[in-house]
């Protein structure tokens, strides 16, 4: 594991620089091909190649804004600016599915407190293995009547404003979608799932030890999930530097 000076090396201005600079990339590359894919896309033959490729982007994206809150969650977006993580992380959430962070901050919390219990909101205690059920349960758990009834009004919003239906579908719906299993898979099931091997400790958490380019594409290097319970105050970017070894 790492020592504690690695842990310490990158000075909160540093982490708050780097933090915000790739804040700012995401979330203005999401809202680029959201606004673009939505609104101004138009269908031609080469979309038979080019639109798979722009709906796992803007997958990996919905992804990112929702790391990126998850970051600003434990203040470690910018560290020892709370009303930066506040603002940034519920600009993120409201982008990614209509959210409330504070809600979602509260959850969280509880999640980090008592992992892989029944006390987890995250875990899915009658089915600690089966995936669709559990899958289930996280997402009635997390989007609700309220975040239903958002995303409706945006939704309404956007075809009195001309959208196409094809467009939302491919370019809103489908990510969202991707997203949504990508978090729960590689965020939550396969590091929290009850499987045949012991979990090493009380954090009940296991790291995917994936190589660097398919940790970031596979969900910003949150697979190192045990990591990131041993270190919390770590953002996403770091935490390839603090993995077990």
């Amino acid at each position: 594991m790492a020592h504690a000076s690695e842990l310490q090396r990158v000075a909160p201005a540093r982490q708050r620089r780097v933090g915000l600079a790739l804040a700012a990339a995401v979330i203005a590359a999401w809202l680029t091909l959201h606004v673009w894919g939505v609104f101004f896309h138009r269908w031609s033959a080469i979309d038979a190649l080019r639109v798979p490729l722009l709906v796992a982007l803007q997958s990996w994206l919905s992804t990112g804004l929702f790391i990126v809150a998850h970051d600003a969650i434990h203040g470690s977006l910018a560290p020892q600016r709370p009303r930066v993580n506040a603002w940034i992380g519920q600009l993120c959430v409201a982008l990614y599915a209509g959210f409330n962070f504070r809600r979602l901050a509260a959850s969280h919390q509880r999640h980090h407190e008592a992992p892989g219990t029944a006390d987890d909101p995250d875990f899915h205690a009658a089915a600690p293995r089966t995936f669709a059920p559990w899958l289930y349960a996280f997402f009635t758990r997390h989007f609700r009547w309220t975040e239903f009834g958002i995303v409706t009004a945006v939704l309404l919003a956007y075809i009195a404003l001309g959208a196409q239906a094809l467009n939302l579908v491919t370019f809103w719906a489908l990510p969202a979608l991707g997203s949504a299993l990508q978090l729960f898979t590689v965020g939550t099931w396969l590091p929290h799932r009850h499987g045949e091997d012991a979990f090493a400790d009380h954090h009940r958490a296991r790291s995917l030890r994936w190589p660097w380019l398919a940790s970031l594409l596979a969900c910003y290097h949150f697979g190192w999930h045990h990591e990131h319970h041993l270190h919390p105050h770590v953002p996403w970017w770091r935490l390839p530097s603090v993995r077990r070894v």
